[in-house]
């Protein structure tokens, strides 16, 4: 692992990290918030969105004094494998900056576009062997894309996420263009292979947690079409999982809405993180 930088802040360090990936066969780079102190602490993953990096919530999210007064680290990896010898799209929403959290199968995507074994098995082995942290008490939140993300493989993993929330996610994937794009293209055209990365589909089809916390705004541009929180809605009433679905006018799908309530998701993920 590189250090790239570090700077101390807000009660923390903040880093910014480099490390080869046997998953997708690239460097990949991930930011890290370390309250100060010994540890170890709770980890709170954040998946970003189309077109982000790791970058952009570490500049404009604006966690780290809650994360510091919580003694929570804020781990924020990139959205895909990227490279000149990766396979990418013209398109903001599909390939590099796109990667949809998948395991890709179709050619030419599945040589790098593992990012669900990435995110769900290589970095956090890694994170448990860099960083102070207590891997019994994981939570995963993320926006739009990263908010599918968050949802989908909090769902697959019950037992390792004890707090899963969200920020404007892609809740119904297999029923949205961003999504009916980005999963026919990694995955080929069986909708049924679509299912384990649809966060409706999963608790459709069995998936059980206590609860999940989303915020949308309803000033959002793509809430009707692409985001569609009221299908999580009815599938989290159908199976008695408790959903706090928080709606907030004139707020839209950019950094201003998530900087606005990242303080109340990271104390909500504490409350369970710590309990």
């Amino acid at each position: 692992m590189q250090t790239i930088s570090t700077n101390h802040v807000r009660g923390g360090t903040q880093g910014v990290y480099c490390h080869d990936s046997a998953a997708t066969g690239t460097p990949m780079t991930f930011s890290a918030f370390v309250p100060d102190g010994d540890g170890p602490f709770p980890v709170l993953w954040y998946l970003s969105g189309l077109t982000c990096t790791h970058a952009n919530v570490t500049e404009k999210g604006e966690y780290r004094a809650t994360c510091a007064e919580q003694g929570i680290i804020f781990i924020a990896p990139d959205t895909s494998p990227r490279g000149d010898d990766v396979p990418d799209d013209d398109a903001y929403d599909f390939g590099q900056g796109a990667g949809f959290y998948v395991d890709a199968t179709e050619a030419p995507f599945a040589q790098h576009y593992q990012m669900r074994s990435y995110i769900e098995t290589e970095l956090p082995a890694l994170i448990a062997a860099q960083f102070p942290v207590d891997m019994s008490r994981q939570g995963i939140t993320g926006h739009s894309m990263g908010g599918h993300g968050a949802l989908t493989i909090g769902l697959r993993n019950p037992d390792r996420f004890k707090s899963i929330s969200a920020f404007a996610p892609i809740c119904h994937p297999i029923d949205c263009p961003w999504g009916e794009k980005a999963l026919g293209g990694y995955l080929g055209k069986d909708r049924n292979a679509w299912r384990d990365y649809d966060a409706v589909a999963l608790i459709q089809d069995g998936a059980r947690v206590d609860a999940l916390r989303v915020d949308q705004g309803e000033a959002d541009q793509f809430l009707d079409e692409q985001l569609k929180p009221d299908a999580l809605r009815a599938a989290c009433a159908e199976a008695g999982i408790d959903l706090s679905l928080g709606l907030h006018p004139s707020y839209d799908h950019s950094y201003y809405f998530i900087s606005s309530f990242m303080a109340d998701h990271v104390r909500w993920h504490a409350e369970r993180l710590k309990s």
